[in-house]
């Protein structure tokens, strides 16, 4: 999968000669950026989506070198260390304390150039919940704490080695905030929640008070049409045991 949490494994101290590679790991002329895909919740209040870094890393890296997202504050971007063993890595759980973590740690097998047929290829930053508070998971995939904005970039670490390659920093990500009720435009005339109310309440008093009125008016209209209407006739029907005999003669 390409958001496989992959175990800790030490790495070898950096010597002189290492420190001095490491400060030369190679930028790679890459731009994170929000998927281009007509996804439902591309940016929401505590996730957003990228696109796969595939066909990225495939000139520099093997099978075996791993790819990190790193997430930073904006503002803080200057600031980041690249680590030099898993047991550095910038926390989550430490996030924003401290302004940057890495998470989504995979091989770089998973991002390969070849595109099989109606597969998406995009990552859910933000999506992981269980972990947030598991310090045993400082690569946590935790849901944003805040709309940041912030910035995101890839870096390839051997695991021999360290940090090989990186992309550049993406663009400042937003995330989306919900509107503060009290400043909910109420249209007509900006009124309160408490106005909105009570102009309820109002309508469906007066529209219960309709009803009565209505209903008033029927009773009285079917009375009046009742006393307009002729007396009832009672019809005279001879019964199949009584009817008129002719007279009796001698």
């Amino acid at each position: 999968g390409t958001s496989g949490h992959p175990k800790p494994r030490p790495w070898p101290a950096p010597t002189h000669g290492l420190s001095l590679w490491l400060s030369a790991v190679s930028t790679i002329e890459y731009e994170p950026a929000i998927t281009a895909l007509a996804l439902e919740g591309n940016v929401t209040s505590s996730t957003f989506v990228l696109e796969q870094p595939r066909c990225v890393f495939n000139k520099t890296v093997s099978d075996t070198d791993e790819i990190w997202l790193v997430v930073s504050l904006s503002s803080a971007i200057s600031s980041f260390t690249r680590p030099i063993s898993l047991q550095s890595l910038p926390s989550f759980q430490k996030f924003p304390e401290n302004p940057q973590y890495m998470t989504m740690g995979t091989s770089s097998f998973n991002y390969p150039c070849e595109n099989s047929s109606g597969q998406i290829t995009v990552l859910r930053v933000g999506n992981e919940t269980g972990c947030v508070s598991d310090t045993s998971r400082p690569d946590c995939n935790g849901p944003l704490p805040g709309p940041g904005p912030y910035r995101v970039k890839f870096l390839a670490m051997s695991p021999a080695t360290g940090p090989k390659a990186e992309t550049k920093w993406s663009a400042p990500i937003t995330l989306k905030t919900g509107k503060d009720p009290a400043r909910i435009d109420t249209w007509p005339g900006r009124r309160s929640a408490g106005m909105i109310v009570i102009t309820t309440i109002l309508s469906i008093l007066l529209a219960v008070l309709l009803a009565c009125f209505i209903a008033a008016s029927d009773i009285s209209e079917s009375a009046e049409i009742m006393d307009k209407q002729d007396p009832v006739t009672v019809k005279r029907y001879n019964t199949h045991h009584i009817y008129d005999q002719p007279a009796f003669k001698n």
